[in-house]
This record gives structure tokens, C-alpha cells and sequence, in this order.
């Protein structure tokens, strides 16, 4: 019987999180503080980074961009069996926050060159039963919000933005995650700046600010104890444990601080591998990332869009055999087995299907040098 071989070290990774500022100086500061349960000094300290850099007035930490989402909408005023638009290439984390509530996935195609839900599509996907949409801002290139927003003031729909990997971007000179109603943002050790695990809660509607507290403090009205505001707390609603850690909250402050710089390294990251790899574009091998002349992307992450499955496969394995971590992304959820549940089939999103077949995304962090971006684009050449 003959042994299978182990597969090639991986010496260039997808992502590599790393140390930028005062993280583990912070994590110390917050343990001598003696409080590292939560909603403390770094909790507020980086709450409020975000609400200066976001332009907003409240921003809720969550453990994950997830619970984030979760929470936005327990918040709303929703009834079973109402429909939530969504693109279909997204995580299941965005349609699992409001199925969970028992709401209807209606799965939203994409653009073929942003990625993002293609906003033409929205008007004619409504409803009587639509009561919200959740954007979602791939790749740190935000959607057309302008046309989003005016289809949901039109129909009266709630509008959630996902904006997990969004942080910084811009549309029109707009913060992404400062449209909707609500928005949620990633800090998972993948994304730009990050805690290991983590997420933020953006509420726009001051209308839904003192409820989100409570449900967030296990269904407690603990924070307007702690403001002074009753002589002790209750449950009081509906709740669960949305509240990080004051050492997560320490490290991620350590990484907000620095977020410009994080962005400028990333874009420059970004625009040599578009430059690099434009040869091989013109030749038709590939597609590099499109980001429209009113957005200001996050340089979340870098893909290449290829001519088909066996060549973003064959691709990938090439990549292997290099010791170059590649991936793809989004199996697309309206093919899921939970997707088909809603009675989907193959065709409904055909740009979504196609992308998802197709895409590669390729090793692309911060703290990327120069040798390893040039080890991936040549490793790319030979590929072809």
C-alpha cells in the first residue's frame, strides 16, 4: 500500500494577521485595569474610534460581525415569513440574521464587475412581503448606495448594510456603513484591521439605540444602571450575550489606530498586482477587480476571475505546488441545501454562478512584502 503524500509546505499564505501599533500594550493596560469581561475602558475607547472615523453617533461592539448582523435584526419590527433582498454570493452569516428570526431569503444576482448585488435588479425583486435589504460591499468596493437607498425609501424597506469588509471604503465621498438604518463590520483576523474575532453594530436610528443595549446585555437594562439612570437592573427583553471581551476590544484599538496606513500599504499592494498581472488580462487569461470611478475601495482582499472552473482549479493547484496558498470564495447560497429549502435551482443567479466557479483569490495581507507579492505574480506567468 503506498502512502499519499503530504502536500507542499505553504510558505506564502492567503492571509498573514499581524502586529501594527500598540495591541499588545493595550491588552496589558486593559489587564491591569482589572476588567477584562467587557464594555469597559477599550470597549468605549474603540467605540468611539469608530463612530468618529464611521461619522456616526453609535457603535455597538459585538463578538463578530455576525452576532452584529443578528442583532440588527432582532431590533427590527419584523414578522415571519417577510422577505429579506440579499445577494446570493455573500457568507451565510447574512442571510442567517434574519432567517434565524424566520424571515425569507430573496436571493438578489450580482454585477459582473464589482461583484456586489446588482442595484438594477432591486425594484423588480420587491414585494408585498419585502421589508428589507442587505447590501452587501465585496471586497471592500462598496455598492451603488445612491440607487439603494432610493429603491428602499421607495418601497418603505429597512436598509442593513453588510459592510464586514468595508471598513474605510468610500461611495461618493461617503463613509460605507453610514447609509442604512443599521450596518455590521468584520474585525475576523482576515480582515483589514482585526481582533482574532469580532464585530461592530453602526446604529444610525437613534430610535433603536436604548433597545439595542438591552438586548445585547442578555435582555438586561445593565447599561442604564451603570449610567445611573435605575437604582439596579432586570431582565427586561429578549437578549443574548453580544459583548466582547475588553482584550479583544484593547487589540482591535491597537489596529484602528493605524488604519490609514493599513489601507494605503493594501492599496498599493492591489494596484501592483493589477499593473502586473495587465498583460496577461489583454492576452485574455483573466480578470482583475473593477472599482468604479465613485467608489473609494478597503483593498479588502485581490482576486483574479478566470475563463472557467478547470482553469481556476488547475490555477490554484499549480499555486500549490509553489507552496502559494489560493482560494476561491462564495459557493453561492441560492444552490446551497438551505438555498434549494427556499426553492431555488441553478439559473436563477447565473452571474453569481458563474463568478463563483471562477474566481481565485490570491495571498494578500498587510504586512506582504515585496518578494512574496513577486513570487505569486511570477508563479502566475508560469501558470500560463
Amino acid at each position: 500500500m503506498t502512502s499519499r503524500p503530504f502536500p507542499p509546505k505553504v510558505s506564502i499564505p492567503l492571509n498573514r494577521p499581524a502586529l501594527v501599533g500598540n495591541e499588545l500594550l493595550y491588552i496589558g493596560d486593559a489587564l491591569r485595569r482589572g476588567q477584562i469581561s467587557g464594555d469597559g475602558h477599550y470597549t468605549r475607547r474603540a467605540s468611539a474610534t469608530l463612530e468618529n472615523l464611521l461619522g456616526v453617533s453609535h457603535v455597538l461592539l459585538t463578538p463578530s460581525c455576525t452576532h452584529a448582523l443578528e442583532l440588527a435584526f432582532l431590533l427590527l419590527p419584523f414578522k415571519p415569513g417577510q422577505e429579506v433582498l440579499c445577494p446570493s454570493f455573500t457568507f451565510p452569516s447574512t442571510a442567517n440574521a434574519f432567517v434565524l428570526r424566520g424571515l425569507r431569503p430573496r436571493f438578489i444576482d450580482i454585477r459582473p464587475d464589482t461583484l456586489n448585488l446588482d442595484e438594477g435588479l432591486l425594484e423588480k425583486a420587491v414585494t408585498k412581503r419585502t421589508v428589507a435589504i442587505t447590501p452587501v460591499h465585496y471586497a471592500g468596493v462598496p455598492c451603488q448606495m445612491d440607487v439603494i437607498m432610493r429603491v428602499a425609501r421607495k418601497y418603505h424597506l429597512a436598509v442593513i448594510e453588510d459592510a464586514a469588509q468595508a471598513l474605510g471604503a468610500k461611495f461618493q465621498g461617503r463613509m460605507a456603513g453610514s447609509f442604512g438604518a443599521m450596518s455590521a463590520f468584520s474585525f475576523h483576523e482576515t480582515k483589514n484591521c482585526n481582533c482574532g474575532e469580532g464585530g461592530a453594530l453602526v446604529l444610525r436610528d437613534r430610535r433603536f439605540i436604548r433597545r439595542a443595549e438591552i438586548i445585547r446585555q442578555k435582555g438586561t437594562n445593565r447599561e442604564q444602571y451603570f449610567r445611573g439612570e435605575v437604582a439596579k437592573y432586570s431582565w427586561v427583553d429578549i437578549g443574548s450575550s453580544y459583548i466582547p471581551s475588553e482584550l479583544q476590544s484593547a487589540y482591535l484599538q491597537g489596529q484602528l489606530e493605524h488604519l490609514n496606513a493599513i489601507t494605503r500599504k493594501r492599496r498599493a499592494l492591489h494596484e501592483r498586482y493589477t499593473r502586473a498581472l495587465a498583460p496577461l488580462e489583454s492576452q485574455g487569461y483573466l480578470r482583475t477587480p473593477r472599482i468604479p470611478k465613485d467608489c473609494d475601495s478597503a483593498y479588502h482582499l485581490f482576486y483574479i476571475l478566470l475563463n472557467n472552473a478547470a482553469e481556476s482549479r488547475r490555477v490554484r493547484l499549480f499555486f500549490q505546488k509553489r507552496g502559494i496558498l489560493s482560494a476561491f470564495h462564495y459557493f453561492p447560497l441560492h444552490l446551497s441545501a438551505m438555498g434549494k429549502k427556499y426553492g431555488y435551482r441553478a439559473g436563477d443567479c447565473p452571474v453569481t454562478e458563474s463568478v463563483s466557479e471562477r474566481l481565485l483569490r490570491l495571498p494578500f495581507y498587510s504586512t506582504m512584502t515585496f518578494r512574496e507579492q513577486t513570487a505569486v505574480i511570477q508563479a502566475l506567468r508560469d501558470a500560463f
